[in-house]
């Protein structure tokens, strides 16, 4: 193939472990100099397309500053999501003093791996997946990076191919991307890898003893492995008036149709539940004109998860741009004609609201499962460290409760990357390449203009230490329990949480008391080996 050559850069421009965008002709191209050696990928994460040049280096990735997404330098492979495609690699040589990268003519910006296809003949398994949030869609590609050539089928009760949940109450809520862009994949992607995807197929019973799965249809189907990555369901609002018209939920695509439909004529919207889809919601209805109030039985937004001084930030934020709160508060009853008129709190106190958003949390959809071990509590699937169930059959995402290998605490995440984490290390496992689970959750929000990154995951803590200004809203503020730093939560100040979040992955965080100083987290992970 036909390329174009051009020197980028001299071998004294670059020290160790720095990087660089240059172009070679008119491609932009992220230079690296790690280990002695020179490579060249593509400069932007295909995820959101954030500037791998302000991302962190740590052995042979580059971790994307915005979400943490992990490419190989050398390959330009993808070795952690979020998103599902890898980078192009550029050649890289050295002549006298100069670095000379070589780019193929009408490079793209990103690639997909290389996969096997279906072939009865070397392999007749039937490997199923149930649910096609980000662990099915995950893992489905993955088994055929992995060379799977079995039949790879993945069902779903939604109506449409995966799509990407986390811009629902984002981007796609507030417009700013179209619902072209929200599938993951293509049909035609799909079926171009093997990949039989079943719309509208629920599945109402699954035997792990005999392998078989039952759906809603009356079809029944045997798998030699299973992948439940159902997510969890909304949980309902158990007032009276809950069944008027305009009291809805923000879960699947459909839902945020309805709710952006509702907002057109809605002057007044109540949202119950400060958890982050409603205050996202919250936020999105705001910013479309629409009066909104906040009702939530929490001192402060996000104060199981954040803590008070954090929440406390969230709410000043949504304040400033005219969303009302009533905390430690429960709605009693919703009062309208056909459609919702008012929420009637515990109080007495009656707000009117022409729209309601139901946002109290999710709860796993499992109860159509059989022969594995739930939790007492919330009837998620227990699981090992490998994402096993039972005998060929592994959960991943929402459902999932597996072991955490930081505290060995039997945890659940309901993260999107993590979801998407699980549903690869599933399929490996799947495969026949048995991997341990061993990642660290991230997750993110944007309200308004004020964006948080969250690492790790604390339940509980006895400490926050903060690096920087809760009130200026440029921050990291750290986790502690028993001395161990657990999770971090940070706004504008990307580079380091992506440094922290490996540095929770090598198990080598600085100590409470090394953080107390103020020590850069970045340069400390340059200074770490990989174990």
């Amino acid at each position: 193939m036909p390329s174009t050559e051009a020197v980028v850069a001299s071998i004294h421009d670059l020290q160790e472990g720095e990087k660089q965008c240059v172009k070679v002709g008119e491609t932009e191209v992220l230079l690296i100099r790690q280990k002695g050696r020179y490579f060249a990928i593509a400069p932007h994460c295909t995820h959101y397309k954030a500037p791998l040049v302000d991302g962190v280096l740590s052995g042979d990735h580059i971790i994307c500053p915005w979400h943490n997404a992990y490419f190989n330098i050398t390959t330009g492979d993808q070795q952690e999501p979020p998103g599902l495609d890898s980078l192009p690699r550029y050649e890289v040589r050295i002549d006298g003093d100069n670095v000379i990268v070589s780019v193929p003519e009408a490079a793209a910006p990103t690639r997909t791996q290389s996969m096997a296809k279906s072939d009865a003949t070397v392999d007749q398994r039937t490997f199923v997946i149930l649910g096609a949030g980000a662990a099915g869609a995950h893992a489905a590609e993955t088994l055929r990076i992995t060379n799977f050539q079995g039949r790879i089928i993945m069902a779903t009760q939604d109506d449409r191919l995966p799509y990407d949940r986390t811009w629902l109450s984002k981007d796609y809520f507030n417009g700013k991307v179209s619902r072209d862009q929200m599938p993951l994949r293509s049909a035609e992607f799909y079926h171009d890898h093997d990949i039989q995807v079943w719309l509208n197929k629920s599945a109402t019973r699954v035997d792990a003893q005999t392998k078989t799965i039952q759906f809603a249809d009356g079809d029944t189907l045997s798998y030699d492995a299973l992948l439940l990555a159902t997510g969890g369901k909304p949980r309902q609002l158990e007032v009276p008036g809950a069944e008027l018209q305009n009291v809805l939920m923000l879960r699947s695509f459909s839902d945020c149709d309805r709710i952006l439909e509702a907002a057109k004529t809605a002057t007044h919207a109540v949202v119950i539940g400060s958890s982050f889809i409603g205050m996202e919601a919250a936020a999105g209805l705001a910013q479309q004109g629409i009066k909104v109030t906040v009702i939530s039985p929490d001192a402060v937004p996000f104060e199981k998860t954040l803590g008070q001084a954090i929440g406390r930030v969230f709410q000043q934020v949504h304040e400033e741009q005219g969303v009302t709160f009533q905390l430690g508060r429960k709605v009693d009853r919703l009062e309208g004609s056909g459609k919702v008129e008012a929420a009637i709190l515990d109080n007495g106190d009656r707000l009117p609201a022409d729209l309601v958003i139901v946002g109290i949390g999710v709860q796993p959809a499992t109860e159509f499962v059989e022969g594995v071990e739930r939790h007492a509590k919330d009837n998620s699937i227990l699981t090992n460290d490998y994402l096993q169930a039972a005998d060929g059959l592994y959960a991943a995402g929402d459902i999932a409760r597996y072991p955490d290998w930081r505290t060995g605490e039997s945890t659940r995440v309901e993260h999107w990357r993590i979801a998407a984490q699980q549903g690869r290390i599933a399929a490996h496992n799947m495969a026949g390449k048995p991997t341990k689970f061993r990642a660290v959750p991230v997750f993110w929000t944007m309200q308004f203009k004020f964006p948080l990154r969250y690492v790790g995951h604390a339940e509980q803590w006895d400490e926050l230490i903060v690096d920087g200004n809760l009130q200026n809203r440029q921050f990291i503020a750290f986790y502690v329990k028993n001395n161990q730093i657990l999770a971090a939560a940070s706004s504008q100040r990307d580079t380091e949480t992506a440094a922290i979040g490996e540095l929770m992955r090598l198990d080598q965080m600085p100590t409470p008391d090394q953080l107390r100083t103020g020590i850069n987290v970045v340069e400390y992970l340059a200074r770490s080996k990989e174990p």
